[in-house]
């Protein structure tokens, strides 16, 4: 039950080999600078598959990997679920190109690395969009002309569906529940940000869309946004090369402070970074409102992730724009720091505030062992 769980981007390829019987992480790391030579990176992701294979060795002890699990971020409406990959499943994810790509190419890339050095290792594919295949249709659905969804596939998808799965088994794990039960709105805080409405178990709203553009204010990310500012700058002269970079690359906490780390903007303490927070935790406490109205009635509110694992400042921020819905938090229980899922509301919340750490990797791991029968 040994699964090596890959996380292959355009120039980097991260890694971690887990022991799905123990849950224990045996080793991880990632490998950079995929295609540049002359710095001394890999020519491509063959090669940086072959320094993994040295690096994970002394951590198998003779043992040997029994299936590898890939995340791929778009499996567009096909995939609801892990599949095991054939060349068919490859050719899918590769027609979902357009919808990703930055992300599936790569992923794609990491797929034929592996079956290129081990032929008859069982690969799995698990889908960040996966678990937003419950969405209804009012609202996934974009007010546009219906041509376009046909034509295009042009609808809301949703991301982060990896971490939302596993955060929602363990809050509701901690709530004394299963995870069928559970109700709430998670809200997954990272350089890459997304919030999601869980009703019994399933997503029924988030904020990223067609792409991860929308939704909250992120690291370099803009999050909502008027789209006739794009046709505006259009009609200034900016291309959509520009347009791209301006909106995914140089916009939110960067765009508003420089600096798109939130610890970075929390020490800087300036007018300009009380401003981006200001800003950020706005928009995220107006969805969080919004959520509890979609699902009849939030049991928890739960914060994962880098930020919203770490930052009690940006979740005490947050939560006191939720004085309306009756949920307030402990001060002493926010500020403390720990590794384990906990409840950091005070007796008088109207429901529980959590803070549930996040493990894609694991939760990679554990499908992948599901799905080929480890």
């Amino acid at each position: 039950m040994i699964v090596l769980v890959i996380n292959s981007g355009s120039s980097s390829l991260k890694y971690q080999l887990r022991d799905t019987g123990s849950g224990e992480r045996l080793a991880e790391g990632i490998v950079e600078r995929i295609g540049d030579r002359a710095h001394g990176g890999p020519a491509d992701h063959q090669e940086a598959l072959e320094q993994v294979a040295k690096n994970i060795d002394s951590a198998l002890e003779g043992k040997t990997i029994d299936a590898v699990g890939h995340r791929v971020v778009h499996g567009g409406e096909r995939f609801s679920e892990p599949v095991l990959i054939n060349n068919e499943i490859i050719r899918a994810i590769e027609r979902l190109n357009p919808l990703a790509p930055l992300h599936n190419p790569a992923n794609v890339q990491g797929i034929r690395a592996i079956a290129e050095k081990w032929p008859d290792m069982p690969q799995v594919a698990v889908f960040d969009t996966a678990f937003h295949r419950s969405l209804p249709e009012h609202a996934w659905r974009y007010a546009v002309p219906g041509d376009l969804y046909k034509k295009f596939g042009i609808r809301r998808y949703g991301f982060h569906g990896t971490s939302f799965e596993y955060v929602t088994q363990r809050a509701a794990a901690l709530l004394g529940m299963q995870a069928a039960q559970f109700t709430g709105i998670i809200a997954h805080l990272g350089n890459g940000a997304s919030v999601t409405a869980v009703q019994n178990g399933r997503s029924i709203d988030t904020s990223m869309g067609f792409t991860p553009l929308e939704g909250l204010v992120m690291g370099t990310r803009s999050g909502d946004i008027d789209p006739s500012i794009l046709l505006f700058l259009l009609r200034e002269g900016y291309s959509e090369h520009q347009l791209d970079q301006l909106l995914n690359r140089e916009s939110g906490l960067r765009g508003l402070t420089g600096h798109n780390d939130m610890r970075s903007v929390e020490e800087a303490d300036d007018p300009a970074g009380e401003t981006a927070l200001e800003i950020a935790s706005y928009r995220l406490a107006k969805y969080i409102g919004g959520y509890h109205v979609a699902v009849g009635g939030a049991q928890a509110l739960v914060f994962t992730a880098g930020i919203g694992e770490n930052s009690w400042r940006f979740r005490e921020r947050v939560v006191k724009r939720l004085g309306a819905l009756g949920v307030f938090i402990d001060d002493a229980e926010n500020r403390k720091k720990s590794d384990s899922p906990r409840e950091i509301s005070s007796e008088d919340s109207a429901f529980p505030v959590l803070v549930v750490p996040t493990d894609e990797e694991a939760a990679i791991a554990e499908a992948t062992a599901a799905v080929v029968g480890l």
